[in-house]
């Protein structure tokens, strides 16, 4: 599965199992995250791509993580840099260590996002009837 069929999937299901699994329509989340409600058809059918502003919208609406778009990374992290990471962010102010830990999801998630193009709104250029 690739990385936009991922996101789409996540999108999809969130929405799906909204409100105790009661669900939401596109219409209604593209109306809490003010996009046009075919947008949201568009993201989960991998049509389109959303932006990273975007999935942090729609983050902060299902009250998850913006890593929740992602899939899971199998590599091993530098131990004595997230050690000396952490250190420093026990001494943090609970409101400062939310702000780092979203600038650290939005850092991760541009770097993934990274590299992918984004499918332009209009036709496909080719062959002219």
């Amino acid at each position: 599965m690739g990385l936009l069929d991922y996101v789409a999937e996540q999108i999809k299901e969130l929405r799906a199992h909204y409100n105790s699994g009661e669900g939401l329509s596109q219409e209604a989340l593209a109306k809490h995250i003010n996009v046009a409600p075919n947008t949201i058809s568009r993201w989960e059918t991998g049509m389109y791509r959303p932006s990273l502003e975007d999935l942090e919208r729609l983050a902060r609406f299902f009250g998850v993580s913006m890593m929740n778009f992602f899939p899971p990374e199998g590599t091993e992290d530098d131990e004595d840099q997230l050690m000396a990471l952490l250190r420093t962010a026990r001494q943090l102010h609970p409101a400062d260590l939310e702000e780092l830990m979203k600038y650290a999801q939005f850092r991760k998630a541009r770097r993934i996002y990274q590299g992918e193009s984004r499918p332009k709104a209009g036709r496909k250029k080719g062959k002219q009837k």
